[in-house]
């Protein structure tokens, strides 16, 4: 079928292919330029409550409030989250990288404008509130949502979807953070959990717009002022090492309190909400460097300002302050407190190593960025994407071969010595979901449905008069799609109607129930004769050939979606429907499952 290469049909089926990498590369740079804005949106929103409300204009100067406001406005956040939560539908509560994760794996990558509402307005909420939290979770649903939003209003097929939700995920971390690099490793490592080049293109363009967008807005300055520190000797290393163990069992106990308090949520929301809101306020009292984002707190540990028992004090109560909240099921972001807490433990550390071995010790700044590094990467089990973030959070090159082996030591110790997961793996166990993503999985949620489907075919009624035979094989199609009652029912390739011509030239078929039964006047049954034209009808489902059920596939799906729906109505052959108009459909092609499992076959 020919189709117009300058028009949105031709551009849906040529994204449904692997190799689209030019359209593929169009839909990165919008999904960035549309997570560009809707983030700059959600910093003002958060941004601008915040400088009207904290004394000196300071969006992040929690410590000057009262004691009594440190405590009421944790608690008074979270009770209003848990009233909004708790007037709206279920469904519409579910946020964050987690339902990000989800949405990918069992949904094709659509998403609610509801959920990205409760999203926003929650991310808002809870930092505006001082809830120990940051943007970057929210701001990853919202690029990924309304990435998803804009394709599916284009109707385009969902393997492309797909890629739109990780172009969102990885332009909404370069625009929070301000590090392109990072935002594109933690959607291939975090998001859609694969590296292919079809992928890299546009989620590398995605990213790269979010930054330029955002930096007209903030600037080009990185996130953190870090002066140009290095490990002063090799002598250094066996501490880094040792600085690996410490945050992998540092990150182990933050998913397992995330865990443990999982087990509650089959509690109401806001018995929940007001033990979070009570918790964080308590610890606020004692710590308010943990309410909010909490980056000048980093700003100060890698500036090697802050004594021990301060350092340490704001590690702890951010860590538990952060894990709790987000155990109970309250939407408390957790990527950017994850920061926190590695750098403040890492100029913790540094403060002991350079007390006992002044000799050999680094400046403590060295080890707060590696202390960041390695607390995000174990926690979120990304080592790369923790790797990239602090080189460009810190714009220090110096800290690539320390931060290496401490991001890899702190992974292994969390995932294989305490057998924890990622900290979104185990939020998704406490809501009752696993992910499924199997390596076959992956690649059939590559290529769309149309990419492969096979549009050589005929639609025709089972029943045929044997002069229509002929003029079904004069187009050479190799398909012959059968309907009963106007319904694409069966699957017949041509080859076995023109054998049947060959071995039958003059043979015909009586169909099925052509013959009618009716009483006669005697009370008995008898069948009508047949009139000329059913005496020359051939019932294509008599006719000697192989035949395969058929049922329907919308012309959006993937590859992977085909097979399960293969598997679930145990038929063997797919028909591709295409919207025409709001109440009209057409067939755009057929698909056997023989296809799709030597379309896998190849691609390994």
């Amino acid at each position: 079928m020919s189709r117009p290469i300058f028009s949105l049909d031709n551009f849906r089926h040529r994204v449904a292919h692997l190799e689209a990498l030019p359209q593929f590369a169009v839909l990165g740079v919008i999904s960035g330029l549309l997570t560009g804005l809707v983030i700059l949106v959600l910093r003002q929103a958060i941004e601008i409550p915040l400088r009207y409300w904290l004394p000196d204009n300071d969006p992040e100067n929690f410590e000057s409030l009262s004691t009594l406001s440190r405590f009421l406005a944790p608690l008074l956040g979270t009770l209003l989250i848990g009233l909004i939560f708790t007037y709206i539908n279920r469904d519409a509560r579910d946020v964050g990288v987690p339902h990000v994760l989800e949405r990918l794996n069992y949904h094709q990558g659509h998403f609610s404008l509801k959920n990205a509402a409760s999203q926003f307005v929650a991310a808002v909420i809870t930092v505006v509130s001082g809830q120990s939290a940051g943007r970057e979770g929210p701001a990853i649903h919202l690029g990924a949502a309304f990435s998803s939003l804009f394709g599916r209003r284009l109707g385009l097929p969902n393997n492309s979807i797909r890629v739109l939700v990780g172009c969102g995920a990885a332009a909404a971390i370069s625009a929070s953070f301000n590090t392109p690099i990072a935002g594109v490793i933690f959607a291939m490592e975090v998001i859609i959990m694969e590296y292919t080049i079809a992928g890299f293109t546009p989620v590398i363009l995605a990213s790269v717009s979010a930054a330029v967008l955002t930096r007209l807005v903030y600037g080009a300055d990185p996130a953190f002022e870090v002066p140009s520190l290095s490990i002063s000797s090799l002598w250094d290393i066996p501490f880094t090492i040792l600085l690996g163990l410490i945050f992998g069992a540092l990150s182990a106990l933050f998913i397992k309190i995330v865990r443990l308090f999982g087990r509650l949520q089959r509690f109401p929301l806001m018995s929940r909400a007001l033990a979070a809101g009570l918790f964080t306020g308590t610890l606020a009292i004692f710590a308010p460097q943990i309410m909010g984002i909490s980056y000048d707190s980093v700003n100060d540990a890698l500036a090697g300002n802050g004594t021990l028992q301060i350092l340490l004090l704001i590690a702890l109560a951010k860590l538990i302050a952060t894990s709790l909240p987000v155990g109970l099921g309250i939407p408390v972001s957790l990527i950017g407190p994850t920061l926190v807490v590695g750098a403040c433990a890492g100029a913790a550390l540094g403060i002991v190593g350079n007390m006992l071995l002044p000799q050999y010790a680094s400046e403590v700044g060295l080890y707060s960025m590696l202390g960041m590094g390695a607390m995000m990467g174990a926690t979120l089990q990304a080592p790369l994407a923790a790797l990239m973030a602090v080189l460009e959070l810190t714009a220090n090159p110096n800290i690539i071969l320390p931060a290496m082996l401490t991001i890899i030591i702190a992974n292994i110790t969390a995932h294989s010595f305490f057998k924890e997961p990622s900290v979104f793996i185990a939020m998704l166990a406490n809501q009752g979901k696993k992910l499924n993503d199997t390596p076959l999985q992956q690649a059939l949620r590559r290529a769309g449905v149309s990419s492969l489907m096979n549009e050589s075919f005929v639609l025709y009624d089972r029943s045929l008069s044997r002069d229509n035979l002929a003029t079904i094989l004069d187009s050479n199609p190799e398909w012959i799609v059968i309907s009963i009652d106007k319904q694409p029912a069966y699957l017949m390739p041509a080859a076995e109607l023109a054998r049947y011509l060959d071995e039958n030239p003059e043979q015909q078929t009586v169909i099925d129930g052509a013959a009618s039964i009716e009483p006669n006047s005697e009370g008995t049954t008898e069948k009508d004769p047949l009139t000329n034209e059913q005496l020359c009808a051939v019932d294509l489902l008599n006719i000697p050939a192989k035949r395969l059920d058929l049922v329907s596939l919308p012309y959006q799906a993937t590859l992977q979606e085909a097979l399960e729906t293969l598997h679930c109505s145990g038929f063997e052959a797919l028909y591709i429907e295409r919207r025409v108009t709001s109440t009209m459909k057409s067939i755009a092609g057929v698909l056997t499952r023989d296809d799709i499992e030597n379309f896998y076959l190849h691609k390994q």
